[in-house]
């Protein structure tokens, strides 16, 4: 039997390694992002629900709240948005939320990721507020990295400002 030379086994081994680890970055991607319904707590029926939370407008009684241009602070019709999306966790007890926050287009990134920091936590302080337990809650600021209109125009940036809501299996 004849060896195979040691440089060309190690690049074999190197491709295969490889190979190997791409696989299975795949597959943990896909069970990452592959979360379209939530087991149920005391019903058959599970919850189903787009991945991209309350941005996709497709999770029934979850809406996105909106801010005013370089303000974290709630006016009356977002609250009444976070009262609905406090309903709908009372409703699905076994959900929790992440709550993120969005900035528009202006200012620096630094300065954005704070801001949106702040709006996560005003919306997380209003639905504690309303009986939704802490520990079903959790933040994420994304700043001015993630604009659901990336257009150069204030109706644009309304879009932006924004906390979106996606429901985590607990």
């Amino acid at each position: 039997m004849k060896l195979m030379p040691r440089r060309k086994l190690i690049s074999q081994v190197a491709i295969w390694l490889l190979s190997a680890v791409m696989i299975s970055a795949c597959a943990s991607k896909k069970k990452a992002t592959d979360q379209a319904a939530i087991a149920p707590a005391h019903d058959d029926v599970a919850i189903s629900f787009d991945p991209v939370g309350s941005d996709g407008m497709k999770i029934e009684g979850l809406a996105s709240v909106h801010f005013q241009y370089d303000r974290a602070t709630l006016d009356k019709n977002e609250r009444d948005h976070l009262q609905a999306n406090a309903d709908w966790m009372k409703k699905h007890p076994q959900v929790k939320l992440q709550i993120e926050g969005h900035c528009d287009a202006r200012g620096s990134i630094e300065y954005n990721l704070a801001l949106g920091e702040r709006r996560a936590r005003a919306a997380m302080k209003y639905l504690v507020d309303l009986g939704i337990s802490a520990d079903r809650l959790s933040i994420l600021s994304y700043g001015k990295e993630k604009p659901l209109d990336p257009g150069d125009s204030e109706t644009a940036y309304a879009k932006n400002r924004r906390d979106n809501f996606v429901p985590i299996q607990n």
